[in-house]
């Protein structure tokens, strides 16, 4: 099988990155996706890629995850496995035009008895009319599609598209996948590379799960010819190190700032901590977390300590008042708060349910015992007879019932046996045994 070297017409002899150059040769070699790429036995299923290579019918199918997992690699190699023309389009650089070329000359090969694979790379690139422009060459065999994109196909892709490609999820490569990657680079160049130990787990974090940069790093180390081992402050001096994969305007947002909100509230001061610093690191505006963390006291700890409020607004104005970085200070302080508060979710539940409740009923009136009777027609029709003033009443507690008198009383709040909740509750607890008391004399 030609390689993308010599598909684009370029000598054998030309200088090829390394990634290049090791690029598997079967879907055995793929590394970090057998969860795709496992044969079927007698006693496992196999992966999907698996099971439709050794049934011998190829099918359309959306392969999604990060870059440098292998998309490319594995549908070349499906293409050369089903005898079919491997065709590639970008969908950055392609347009209707090169898309009707592309099916015409798959219509003529069919004629021929040749069969298409049409690659597209970031297919979640192409608009909604030239993604449907795909559907009655798929849907009559004419091409067998496989799509590339890095970002999620529920949002960017036709449901029409989707109904007729299966998607698959390939894997940010592991740390064992990528040690295969380090080895196979040292077969190649028939030494082992000058890395320390430590420098050798340092260069697989700053691949972060991204072969192909991983081999560009390998690449470049070995073109240094040290003499002596690097460790990892030299490797890191000697390599520029890229930033983790964060884009603010896609799906990445979203997961981590989730990640960040489920940490607080799964109390683990650590992980949110690092979902924080991902963030701010990725370029992330500190003002949308500090949002977050307003959001996530009041739902997720709310009244169990009311103090988690006014550490996430105080977290605010330093943020305002010293701007950054040293205004991240206060985010990473108000995490630290926000994930090592008593938690309750009892406010956000309660608002909820009298929400419902307010929907069920309509627009009641108010029992007329608390309605105001600024004028004597509204006394002589019995607003505000009978009103206890509650600071008058024993303990400072009327009992009377505050709902319309046509709607049953109901418990919307149930505050949790946590932090000051459980004093919220005891009183509670006590003005309910008096409420009862006072109704039954």
């Amino acid at each position: 099988m030609s390689d993308l070297f010599e598909s684009g017409g370029l000598a054998e002899d030309v200088p090829r990155p390394l990634a290049d150059r090791l690029r598997p040769k079967t879907l055995g070699e793929v590394v970090g996706q057998d969860h795709l790429l496992g044969a079927p036995s007698s006693t496992e299923e196999g992966g999907p890629i698996g099971r439709m290579t050794a049934a011998g019918r190829p099918h359309s199918i959306i392969l999604w995850g990060p870059p440098g997992t292998g998309k490319t690699t594995i549908a070349r190699l499906l293409s050369s496995g089903f005898h079919l023309h491997f065709e590639q389009l970008s969908a950055v650089f392609s347009g209707v035009a090169d898309l009707k070329k592309s099916f015409e000359a798959a219509r003529q090969r069919r004629k021929m008895g040749q069969g298409t694979l049409l690659f597209v790379d970031e297919i979640h690139r192409f608009n909604r009319s030239q993604q449907d422009s795909f559907l009655p060459v798929v849907e009559d065999g004419t091409v067998v599609l496989v799509g590339a994109t890095t970002e999620n196909p529920s949002f960017e892709l036709n449901g029409a598209l989707l109904s007729r490609a299966q998607v698959l999820v390939l894997r940010r490569l592991d740390d064992a996948a990528l040690e295969q990657l380090l080895q196979r680079a040292e077969a190649y160049y028939g030494q082992p590379l000058p890395l320390t130990d430590d420098a050798r787990a340092t260069l697989r974090a700053m691949a972060d799960g991204d072969g192909r940069y991983l081999l560009n790093l390998t690449e470049e180390i070995a073109s240094l010819n040290a003499r002596t081992p690097l460790d990892a402050t030299a490797l890191m001096a000697a390599v520029q190190r890229r930033m983790p994969l964060y884009d603010k305007s896609r799906e990445e947002h979203y997961n981590i700032i989730s990640a960040l909100h489920k940490s607080i509230r799964g109390s683990d001061p650590d992980a949110a901590l690092y979902w924080l610093a991902r963030m701010l690191a990725g370029g992330e505006s500190p003002l949308y977390i500090a949002r977050r963390l307003v959001r996530a006291a009041m739902e997720d700890i709310g009244l169990a300590d009311p103090e988690a409020l006014h550490q996430a607004l105080a977290a605010k104005d330093a943020l305002d008042f010293l701007g950054s970085p040293e205004g991240e200070i206060a985010l990473a302080q108000c995490v630290l708060y926000l994930a090592t508060a008593p938690k309750s979710n009892a406010v956000y539940t309660a608002l909820g349910a009298a929400k419902r409740a307010a929907q069920n009923h309509g627009s009641l009136m108010p029992p007329a015992h608390i309605l105001n009777a600024p004028t004597k027609l509204m006394k002589n029709l019995g607003y505000g007879a009978g009103y206890q003033y509650d600071h008058e009443a024993e303990e400072g507690f009327s009992g009377q019932n505050y709902f319309p008198d046509a709607m049953d009383r109901e418990q919307f709040y149930s505050p949790r046996d946590k932090g000051f909740e459980r004093e919220i509750s005891k009183r509670l607890d006590h003005w309910s045994a008096l409420r009862a008391k006072r109704s039954s004399t």
